[in-house]
């Protein structure tokens, strides 16, 4: 084998690492607002529960940038104890989850969508809502 040849194939491996490998991802949540959506338990088509709700963000107001004043997000909840914590919130609570942005796949009406929403591992209550 050729001195080139070798040269090559011992760099490759580094070059195909050097994409991923030399800037580190990072994939984290941290969201503080006030519940828009009631948390519900769904039982997907695949035995899979999920709870999902929405939870509103106030905006900086940066000047310059849109018009809007909050993003509403939402999120769903795979497993682990904050499922438990979840299903005791309300809308109108002020709670702090952490987690990761993912994007899901599912079918609905025969086509395939996606969701983008926060994958949350954790969390917890802040501020209960007033009671009615």
């Amino acid at each position: 084998m050729s001195a080139q040849l070798m040269k090559k194939q011992e760099e490759a491996p580094a070059r195909a690492g050097s994409r991923s490998g030399s800037i580190p991802g990072a994939n984290e949540v941290r969201l503080v607002g006030r519940i828009s959506q009631q948390p519900a338990e769904r039982v997907l088509p695949s035995g899979d529960t999920v709870w999902t709700f929405r939870v509103v963000v106030p905006r900086d107001g940066a000047p310059g940038r849109s018009r809007q004043t909050v993003d509403s997000l939402e999120c769903a909840v795979w497993g682990g104890r904050i499922r438990r914590s979840v299903a005791t919130w309300r809308v109108d609570d002020v709670v702090e989850v952490t987690g990761a942005l993912r994007r899901r796949f599912f079918r609905a009406g025969g086509s395939a969508v996606s969701r983008v929403e926060v994958e949350v591992t954790g969390g917890r209550v802040i501020r209960r809502a007033a009671s009615a």
